[in-house]
């Protein structure tokens, strides 16, 4: 978490890695919104950043001894807020899947259609079971306004307004995937997060960002944006997942390794690394002016071979998620950055998926 700069405030020294909450405050003497009509706004405070990643990396995750093959074998693990305009529904079809074109084709790398929509849904369930339920770590107490950058299906958007009934939950992605029921106090627009942001300044309580890094390669700029509509004594969450190459006991040898080594060349060539650690999202909210950043670590398991049930149901879930997710995050941005066939594309994302499917390959995801 973070808080945005103030006299008399000390930053907390960050602590560990890739994904989470987090708090930002903004400087004192900074202009007041007032929030909805009829609800008078909070008091002035120091606003919070924190980022946050699943899982301490320092406790490892037991192998489960009994693991067996059986285990495996089932496992089929201009801003355009105003009105969504026909043109605002045309895809690009590439590789059997169906991708965003309005904001530009290479905007976002990952598909948009149904499949990728289940996986980005089961996804959330992952996060939703890694962080026991919650769905943000920062302190909320009866916030007005919340922003979700890069909602996608819009499931977190959906579960916050849930959650926070007193507050206006908005969720913006580059495209319209969002179901058309919502609660009451939620709603969507499109939106490129990377343009100017036509929302007030010191408007939101919480702004949430989660597994946007493949979409966003003016990092400065965006948070510029968040900083200036945070409102002061608000909090500022982001979390990010790491590439699946983590493991405890040297068994990331295979095909994963070489989609990783494949996704990070090509994420660097166009300006949008995954995160390698917790210091790069810490230090995008000390470089925007945010104070009192702090981060946690989680850790998710790829595969059934965790002994502990919690980790095992997640390991599970994240299985079922590389079904599509290699291809999903994989086969744009290896046939266009690096210039490989379709079919070499495809390899390397089986070569992957056959790789974590083994009991033998132990690996996580930090986040």
């Amino acid at each position: 978490m973070a808080d945005k700069k103030q006299e008399n405030t000390t930053a907390v020294p960050p602590t560990s890695v890739v994904a989470g909450p987090s708090h930002t405050g903004k400087t004192e003497g900074k202009p007041k919104v007032t929030p909805a009509a009829s609800v008078p706004s909070p008091p002035q405070v120091p606003s919070v950043a924190q980022v946050t990643q699943v899982g301490k990396k320092d406790e490892d995750i037991e192998i489960d001894p009994a693991l067996d093959d059986s285990d495996y074998a089932t496992n089929s693990c201009d801003t355009s807020t105003a009105s969504l305009a026909s043109s605002l529904n045309k895809y690009i079809f590439e590789n059997g899947r169906r991708y965003h074109s309005y904001y530009g084709t290479s905007k976002n790398p990952l598909p948009t259609d149904e499949l990728e929509q289940d996986r980005l849904d089961l996804h959330h369930e992952i996060m939703l079971q890694l962080m026991d339920g919650e769905i943000n770590l920062s302190p909320l107490k009866d916030p007005h306004r919340i922003l979700d950058i890069g909602t996608g299906t819009g499931i977190w958007a959906i579960d916050a307004a849930d959650r926070y009934p007193m507050a206006e939950v908005i969720g913006t992605d580059l495209s319209p995937i969002q179901p058309q029921w919502a609660p009451p106090n939620c709603r969507f627009e499109v939106d490129d997060a990377e343009l100017d942001w036509t929302f007030d300044t010191d408007i939101f309580d919480f702004i949430h960002l989660r597994n946007v890094a493949q979409g966003i390669g003016n990092w400065p700029k965006l948070m510029a944006e968040v900083y200036r509509c945070t409102k002061p004594g608000g909090y500022v969450e982001l979390a990010e997942v790491s590439l699946p190459k983590y493991t405890d006991d040297n068994t990331a040898k295979g095909g994963t390794l070489v989609w990783c080594d494949r996704m990070a060349e090509a994420m660097a060539k166009i300006n949008r690394p995954f995160p390698s650690g917790h210091k790069d999202l810490t230090e995008r909210l000390d470089n925007a002016g945010f104070v009192d950043v702090h981060y946690r670590l989680y850790k998710q398991p790829v595969g059934l071979w965790a002994k502990e049930k919690k980790f095992k149901n997640i390991g599970g879930m994240a299985l079922m998620t590389c079904d599509t997710g290699f291809e999903a995050y994989g086969m744009q941005v290896f046939t266009k950055i690096l210039e490989m066939s379709t079919e070499e594309a495809k390899k390397v994302c089986k070569d992957a998926l056959e790789d974590v499917r083994k009991k033998t390959t132990h690996l996580y995801c930090c986040l």
